[in-house]
Order: C-alpha cells, then sequence, then structure tokens
C-alpha cells in the first residue's frame, strides 16, 4: 500500500504513476502547421543559388505551403533538385510551363530569375491559372512591371513582391518603434547597401549585363535601401538627386553597370534621407536618427544575423528578437494565406511597379546631373 500524497499538476489535477492522456501543452510556435489539405502548393522557377539555399527550404518549413513542383530550363539541374526534396517528376517543368495549368497540386509560383526573365516567367505562370511570389526587383525597368500586372488583372491571380525583409523580425520591430514614437522625431535616415560582385560567380554574371539586369548595384541591392527606408518612415520622395560611378577593372566587370549609386532623398513632410548601394564593399545597414535613441539596424538585410541596436546618452539597448531566418517562411506563409484566405498583401505588384518608378528616376538624374521631381507613384513628374 502506497500511502504517499498525490502529485499534482499546476491546475491541482492528480498525477497518475502510468502512463495517461495530459491536457494539450502550450506551442513555442506562434501558430500550428495547416494539415496538408490546407496547405498551398508552391513551385519555385529557377534554381539557382537563392532558390536552393534559402527559397526551398523556407518552403518546406512554412506552416502554410509545400513544395509542389520545381521550374527549370535545365533538365538535369531540375531533376536532382527533384529527387532531393521528394518532387515528382510530373510536376517538374520547363520554363515554357506547359502542363502547369493541368497541375492541380501547384497554385503558386515563385519567380527567382534574372530581373530581365521576370516578365516571362511571371506571364506563364499567370496564364497557367498560378498565384505568383516575384523576387525583386519587379522587373528590370516599369513598362516591364505594368505589363505584368496587366497580366495578373486579366488572370484574375494574385502577385507579390518578395520583399523579404518586411517579415524580418528586426526590420518589424524598428517599423513598430517609429510608429509608436519611441525614436521621438526622426528627421534624417541613411541606408546602404553593398556586396562584393564576383565575375567567377555564376549568379552574379548576369548582374554584369544591363540587358538582364536592368542596373548595376542600385537596382540590384540599393532596392533593399530605398524600398526600406519608404517602408519605415511611411512616406514615399517627392525629389531626389543621384550620382554613379563605375572604376575601371581589367575583366570589365563596370562596363555596363554602375559599381556605387548614391542618392538624396526629400520627402513630403520634409524628411531627409541618404542611401547609398554597392558591388565593392560589403555592408547592408540602416540608420534612424531619432530625437531620443538613434535605431541602427546592422546588419539590416543579410539572410541571417541581422541586428537593431538603440543608442541613447546612456548607452546601447539591444531589444530582443527572433531569428532573422523567420523573413524567408514568413513572406511564404504570408501569401499563402492571402491566396487562400484573401487577406491584404503588405508587399504587392503596386509596391514593386512604385520602386520601379523610383529606380528609373534615380539613374535618370545620375544621367542628368540634376534634382528630379516626383509623382506620388515614384514616376518623373
Amino acid at each position: 500500500m502506497n500511502d504517499a500524497p498525490p502529485y499534482r499538476d499546476a491546475g491541482g489535477s492528480i498525477l497518475q504513476v502510468r502512463a495517461e492522456g495530459r491536457p494539450e501543452p502550450a506551442l513555442d510556435d506562434a501558430e500550428r502547421p495547416q494539415p496538408p489539405s490546407r496547405r498551398l502548393g508552391w513551385a519555385v522557377c529557377g534554381l539557382g543559388h537563392f532558390a536552393q539555399n534559402y527559397a526551398i527550404p523556407a518552403i518546406c518549413r512554412a506552416n502554410e505551403a509545400r513544395l509542389a513542383g520545381l521550374i527549370s530550363g535545365n533538365p538535369v539541374k531540375a531533376k536532382g533538385v527533384a529527387a532531393a526534396w521528394g518532387v515528382p517528376d510530373r510536376s517538374v517543368y520547363d520554363y515554357s510551363m506547359c502542363g502547369l495549368a493541368d497541375d492541380d497540386t501547384v497554385d503558386i509560383v515563385y519567380v527567382i530569375t534574372p530581373n530581365a526573365i521576370h516578365e516571362q516567367n511571371v506571364v506563364a505562370a499567370l496564364e497557367a491559372g498560378k498565384h505568383v511570389l516575384c523576387e525583386k526587383p519587379f522587373a528590370h525597368d516599369a513598362a516591364s512591371a505594368r505589363r505584368m500586372m496587366d497580366a495578373a488583372r486579366a488572370a484574375g491571380r494574385k502577385v507579390m513582391i518578395a520583399y523579404r525583409a518586411h517579415f524580418e523580425p528586426n526590420n518589424l520591430a524598428l517599423r513598430a518603434m517609429v510608429r509608436s514614437g519611441d525614436l521621438g522625431e526622426v528627421w534624417y535616415a541613411t541606408s546602404d547597401h553593398h556586396r562584393p560582385i564576383d565575375p567567377e560567380a555564376e549568379r552574379d554574371q548576369w548582374r554584369m549585363k544591363r540587358a538582364l539586369s536592368g542596373g548595376g548595384s542600385m537596382m540590384d541591392i540599393g532596392i533593399y535601401a530605398l524600398n526600406g527606408l519608404i517602408w519605415l518612415l511611411d512616406e514615399v520622395p517627392r525629389t531626389l538627386v543621384a550620382t554613379t560611378f563605375s572604376p575601371e577593372t581589367a575583366d570589365g566587370r563596370f562596363d555596363e553597370v554602375e559599381a556605387i549609386a548614391q542618392v538624396q532623398l526629400v520627402f513630403p513632410s520634409g524628411r531627409r534621407a541618404s542611401i547609398s548601394s554597392g558591388y565593392v564593399a560589403s555592408k547592408k545597414r540602416i540608420d534612424l536618427w531619432g530625437s531620443r535613441p538613434v535605431a541602427v539596424l546592422d546588419p539590416a538585410t543579410a539572410y541571417r544575423g541581422n541586428r537593431l541596436v538603440l543608442t541613447t546618452q546612456d548607452g546601447d539597448q539591444f531589444p530582443a528578437s527572433a531569428p532573422s531566418e523567420q523573413q524567408f517562411v514568413g513572406q511564404v506563409d504570408h501569401f499563402s494565406r492571402a491566396v487562400r484566405d484573401g487577406i491584404d498583401i503588405l508587399t504587392p505588384a503596386e509596391m514593386g511597379l512604385r520602386d520601379m518608378n523610383l529606380l528609373e528616376a534615380i539613374y535618370a538624374s545620375a544621367s542628368r546631373g540634376e534634382w528630379v521631381a516626383l509623382n506620388e507613384d515614384g514616376s518623373l513628374r
């Protein structure tokens, strides 16, 4: 006979000395994954470095999505990727996407190809009846972006731009601070996004060709600086002035595209901002110069390890944040919900077109060597 008093849990229930069913535990994650029947099927178009290292793993980790298809111009590579991730051969397509319209397992196509090829891929996916997540920048020029938006309206399908930083925990924390007034008045901001370009790397070779990229460092990585400040400050600039520079190199990497770009922005509120981009050094940083703390994201838009620091006269503060890698899953889950449940898209095609307009204005200013005025949609006035 056991005379020991019964063990009880926090709720007062007796803990039996035997296997038994226990109540539902609290989950560390914000939400439980959807059942397989409610997850949307994603096909990845373009199987390069970013797709295989970040996009595909994110889809497979997502709560709302499942990897259902692959699209590539290289059948050997596609077959190997399909085998690694369990995609059936019948759901592997070439860039014509012939047969995709009949594949009910695929709901969304994630386009990750060179900028000038986005239109071909996006329109083909839309005409197959699929929704599209398109990598940034939306296109190589604004006219192409508008044609893709027309195709989406004709198909009755949604298009979202893959601005992953909008789902990155440190960036989200800073945006909330701006809106709550925690930074005080923010009249000046800077954003500098640079990364070395490597002519030997296959993923960089198309970036050196203007016909494929549409521009150089500003088009490729400077768009994070431009889009990030507009999103954080919740304003579109009304005037800007830009300069670009390309040093001579023996390998000709900057013969067609700029290495360095600098832009001064003036917003309707009177705020000023300075952004820069480059293909020589390595830096991804955003500074908001608040009257209370100065907020610094450094790095701001890296794939991992982003950090927010608040600097005051009393020293530095490091707000707690979730891992940066959540940005990849975050945008996949968000677009899945937008397609399935009809919620508003946070980074819609209209944002992508606005940024294309602004990029064209930046290059026009650099070419003219003068300030330019802008319309509300970012286009030249």
